[in-house]
């Protein structure tokens, strides 16, 4: 598995152009610039693109023509959630309808004054699942790995906004810790990931698409140790 820098391919230019094609002449002619888009990403992340496609191919049993277009699909819909994400974020006229669906667990949860975690994993779209979630009567903090490129970063906060919750990044000196503690110790709701870690994090095997993988143990320690409610949200 190659090393993840939880940075996003692309540039700050390249999300210009995608933003003025939205704000103009909105969604579906951006998701077909997009489909010429990835076939760039498709080769220039060869050793991205070869990790997909052996899960595909390897692991899913798909034959090596079906794996080569459901990697090109794969990217293609990663470029649909960021361009979603803008969308909805920025306020761009859009035809959008949502379903909530297990909503009341949420509320219940945010009721009992008890603090909570809320586990994800990197499927669909946490920054519209944040935008979405302000309607809960609770502080939310999203716990994030912070390696995108400033530029990028600086540039969508312009053009989205805040997200309106409490971003918590993943540090080497570990202070995030403290800070998920101090949250969960004011009742307040934290959202992370439960499905990808770092080096040197505490993990757990398992069998999974027929191969020993591991997976992360601390946001489960962490919900134990606190004794706090748990939900697993997921934003498509």
């Amino acid at each position: 598995m190659t090393l993840w820098e939880g940075k996003s391919k692309g540039t700050k230019n390249g999300y210009r152009i995608f933003v003025w094609i939205l704000k103009n002449f909105g969604v579906l002619p951006a998701y077909f610039l997009l489909r010429f888009v990835v076939v760039y990403f498709f080769f220039a992340s060869y050793k991205d693109s070869r990790q997909i496609y052996s899960l595909y191919h390897h692991r899913l049993g798909y034959s090596r023509i079906t794996s080569i277009f459901k990697v090109y699909r794969n990217y293609y819909l990663l470029g649909m959630g960021i361009i979603d994400k803008i969308v909805v974020m920025a306020g761009i006229k859009n035809k959008f309808t949502f379903n909530f669906d297990g909503e009341e667990n949420l509320h219940e949860i945010a009721s009992m004054k008890k603090g909570g975690m809320l586990l994800s994993a990197h499927i669909g779209n946490w920054d519209i699942a944040g935008h979405l979630l302000k309607h809960i009567d609770s502080r939310i903090n999203i716990v994030i790995f912070d390696g995108e490129h400033e530029q990028i970063k600086e540039y969508l906060t312009g053009i989205t906004g805040s997200l309106g919750v409490n971003l918590i990044p993943i540090k080497n000196d570990l202070s995030h810790i403290y800070e998920i503690s101090e949250a969960l110790k004011n009742n307040e709701l934290v959202c992370m990931h439960a499905d990808r870690f770092l080096e040197g994090n505490k993990t757990i095997s398992a069998s999974f698409l027929g191969e020993e993988a591991r997976f992360p143990m601390g946001p489960f320690i962490i919900a134990s140790t606190f004794k706090v409610p748990v939900s697993f949200v997921f934003a498509l």
